[in-house]
Order: C-alpha cells, then sequence, then structure tokens
C-alpha cells in the first residue's frame, strides 16, 4: 500500500509539474529586446519574510497562466503585475494569490514576470507584448480580446498606468504577427500604485499621457501610505479628462498588504474590485482607439 501511494504520489507531482510547464508562455521567442544578458529562470531572493515569494534577475519575461474554469469563464482576462519596486517581484502575495481569487469571478488571469530589476523600458515593452501574445491566442482559453485589462500592485501598478497612457508607443521592433494587434488595456486596477506623481509639485508624472481614450480605472489605496499621493493625481487626471474612474482611499493600510486578511485594506479593496469589475469591467468592449 505504502509503495501503491509513493507511486500515485510521483504521478500527480509529475502531471502537477507538466500543467505548471504547460501554463508558462515566454514572450519573447528570440533575443529579448534591448537584454544583454542571457535568458534564464528568475532567481529566488533570500527575503522570504513575510511568507512572501520575491523573484529578482528576470531576463526572460514570461506570463504564468492561470484559466478560468469553463463553467465559470465569463470571457475577460486580467494581466496581474506584481510590484516590488522595479527591484523584484511580490511574486505570490501580489501575484498567484491574486489570479486565484480572479478565477473565482471567472476572469482568466495571466501572472506577468517582466524585467527586473530596475528595467522600466524593458517593463514596458513586455507589458505590451503580454498584451498583444494574449490577444493572439484568445480563442485558447475563450476570452474576448477586447475585454483583456491590468491590475497592478506598487511599480506593477505604475506599469499598469504606464500600459494604459502609452499604448499609441512602439517600444519594440516587431518579432512576429501578434505585434500587429494593439495594446491598449480595456480596463485597468490600480492598487496603492507607486510613482505616478513624479510631476512638478507632486503631480502626475510627465509620460503618463491622459486623455479620453484612456481605459476607465479602479484606484485603491490609504492616507498613511507614502506613494499615497498617485492615487490622488491619477484619479484626477482622469477625471479632468472625463475617463470613467472609481478612487477609494482608506484612513489607514500602509502598503505592500495585497489582500491578506488581518489588514483592513487588504480586506476592503478586494470586495469593491469585485463589484466593479462585475458590474463594468467585465462587461467593458473596449473601445478601440
Amino acid at each position: 500500500m505504502k509503495t501503491f501511494f509513493i507511486f500515485i504520489t510521483a504521478i500527480l507531482f509529475t502531471v502537477n509539474t507538466y500543467a505548471q510547464k504547460n501554463n508558462v508562455i515566454y514572450l519573447w521567442p528570440g533575443k529579448v529586446p534591448g537584454e544583454t544578458e542571457e535568458k534564464h529562470d528568475p532567481v529566488k531572493h533570500p527575503d522570504t519574510s513575510g511568507n512572501a515569494i520575491r523573484l529578482t534577475d528576470v531576463t526572460n519575461p514570461a506570463l504564468i497562466v492561470y484559466p478560468a474554469a469553463p463553467e465559470n469563464n465569463n470571457g475577460a482576462g486580467v494581466i496581474v503585475c506584481p510590484g516590488g519596486g522595479y527591484s523584484i517581484l511580490s511574486y505570490n502575495k501580489e501575484g498567484t494569490e491574486i489570479a486565484e481569487w480572479l478565477n473565482k469571478s471567472g476572469f482568466t488571469a495571466f501572472v506577468l514576470q517582466y524585467r527586473v530589476p530596475q528595467k522600466q523600458e524593458g517593463a514596458l515593452q513586455d507589458i505590451q507584448r503580454a498584451m498583444r501574445v494574449i490577444r493572439s491566442k484568445a480563442e485558447t482559453w475563450n476570452l474576448d480580446p477586447d475585454r483583456l485589462g491590468v491590475l497592478g500592485f506598487s511599480a506593477g501598478g505604475s506599469l499598469s498606468a504606464r500600459a494604459a497612457t502609452l499604448y499609441r508607443e512602439q517600444t519594440y521592433t516587431p518579432v512576429d504577427k501578434a505585434d500587429s494587434l494593439q495594446t491598449r488595456p480595456a480596463f485597468a486596477l490600480l492598487i496603492y500604485p507607486a510613482y505616478l506623481d513624479h510631476g512638478e509639485n507632486r503631480s502626475l508624472t510627465p509620460e503618463l499621457k491622459v486623455n479620453k481614450l484612456t481605459p476607465p480605472m479602479f484606484i485603491f489605496g490609504t492616507a498613511d501610505d507614502k506613494y499615497g499621493n498617485s492615487s490622488l493625481v491619477m484619479a484626477t487626471a482622469l477625471r479632468d479628462a472625463n475617463v470613467p474612474v472609481e478612487l477609494h482611499l482608506l484612513a489607514s493600510g500602509g502598503h505592500g498588504y495585497g489582500m491578506r486578511p488581518g489588514n483592513k485594506a487588504a480586506e476592503t479593496w478586494p470586495l469593491l474590485a469585485d463589484a466593479w469589475l462585475k458590474t463594468f469591467a467585465a462587461r467593458q468592449q473596449g473601445n478601440r482607439p
């Protein structure tokens, strides 16, 4: 009996490993644009405090796919961008755990392993390429390519805001047919975003070009977050451009809490975001600019 149990366990482990490998999509079939290092697996950072998996030294950007269950699939998808100061990726707290939560509401989720450390230009190339690759394969997951959005935390919120405002910019030389597709997200959720107020007198970061074609956004932050002003200036810019925006600002909660219990902000934003997604973003048809 013991031998049989070990045998079955080995089979399940093999199947699970195979499934995980099948759920990885590497974004760049050839050389990664602007990358000087050889492609290799991300490096796990030694800091695991707070029960967090942190990845760094990403040279082979990828999407980890979390398909919605067929009976629950609402036809929309979300690219999840973990935070980490553009130095590391808070992979489970702001990545895989969020993907599993999105699956429960019928969204197919894609956790983006974008380039770090300190490769902001490369990170923008990665998310633009990710939008195109997913849209080129949308039928694989029964997705509507016009209902693909982004959700980011902290630096991932910065990256999501850049994707939502810089979609007209051609940041890399096309590599295949997928690069003929648009990069504009249909919607964006920014959770305690950072680095959006680097303009004069802490105004909106100049590279973020907000206009009437900027996609609708859900923004959540707290007043005691040192990056909290980013939420305010982005919401103001969207409002001034007549772009639908929903802003929530709690008094306390800090920064980097993900959606783990024990923090009021962490327990609040998923409820509000889920309602926003279900009543708006899940049906958003992503007006083409």
